[in-house]
Formats: structure tokens, C-alpha cells, sequence
């Protein structure tokens, strides 16, 4: 099977058993113009992917007050537990839809990693960083 394919032919979604993701919006963070108005951008995010992840239970949207990465404007992060995590950025307000997506692929994921194939343009351009769970780091303290 291809690293990117999670599914074997004849095989749909609603076949595989999905995992719990927390979707992570930076509700703190300011519009590509860097406005201080308020709702801030990152707060509408959140609204839109909580409006995107309705009735998607293995789904949950939460917010903190910032990722500390402000300079690629509207962030958010993917967690799921005991795999990798992912920070995004260069997000939009509109980006609602593309978290839940890739949400999705990674509550499906068989290896504990989103997909490449699959995953919305946003999330492949504005990747920051790959958090690997604890059990893979593999120097002894």
C-alpha cells in the first residue's frame, strides 16, 4: 500500500474507524493586514471550523490564546493522541472547511499521520511543523 493510501480498493470511509482529533484555532491571531479589530480573524476561524465539524463526532474544536506563531498569521494545530501533531499557518478565515478535511483524513489515517494525497491545499502550503509523539523519540535521557 502507498504511504498516502489509507484505504484498499472497495474500501469507503465509512468502512474505516476513525479516531479522535482536537482541532486547535488560535483565537488571538490578526488577519494578513495584522487589524487588531475584534472578532479577531482567529476567532472567526474557530467559528467557521466549529460550523464545518458540526455533527462530526470524532471531531472536537477547541481554542487557546496563542500558538506563538504570529508570523504566519491565522494558525492552528491537529492533535490526536499518541501520533503526530501538526501546526498550520497562513490560514484564512475560510479555512474552516479545510481543517475539518484534514481532520478528517487524519481520524481515518491507519499510520497515525495525515495523508499528503487528500489534504487540502492550504494545509500542504501552510504546514509549520510535524510534533512527533513522545513514544518516537528514540534517545534515552
Amino acid at each position: 500500500m502507498d504511504h498516502d493510501d489509507n484505504f484498499s480498493a472497495g474500501t469507503t470511509t465509512a468502512d474505516v474507524e476513525t479516531a479522535p482529533v482536537t482541532v486547535i484555532v488560535c483565537s488571538s491571531c490578526r488577519d494578513e493586514n495584522g487589524s487588531d479589530a475584534h472578532p479577531r480573524a482567529g476567532a472567526l476561524l474557530a467559528e467557521a471550523t466549529r460550523a464545518a465539524a458540526r455533527d462530526r463526532h470524532s471531531i472536537e474544536v477547541r481554542t487557546v490564546e496563542c500558538l506563538g506563531n504570529c508570523k504566519r498569521r491565522l494558525s492552528a494545530a491537529l492533535l490526536r493522541n499518541d501520533c503526530w501533531s501538526y501546526v498550520f499557518g497562513d490560514l484564512t478565515v475560510g479555512s474552516g472547511s479545510d481543517l475539518v478535511a484534514g481532520a478528517e483524513l487524519f481520524a481515518t489515517s491507519q499510520d497515525g499521520l495525515i495523508p499528503w494525497r487528500g489534504r487540502p491545499d492550504s494545509l500542504k502550503r501552510g504546514l509549520v511543523a510535524r510534533i512527533p509523539p513522545l513514544a518516537v523519540l528514540k534517545d534515552q535521557i
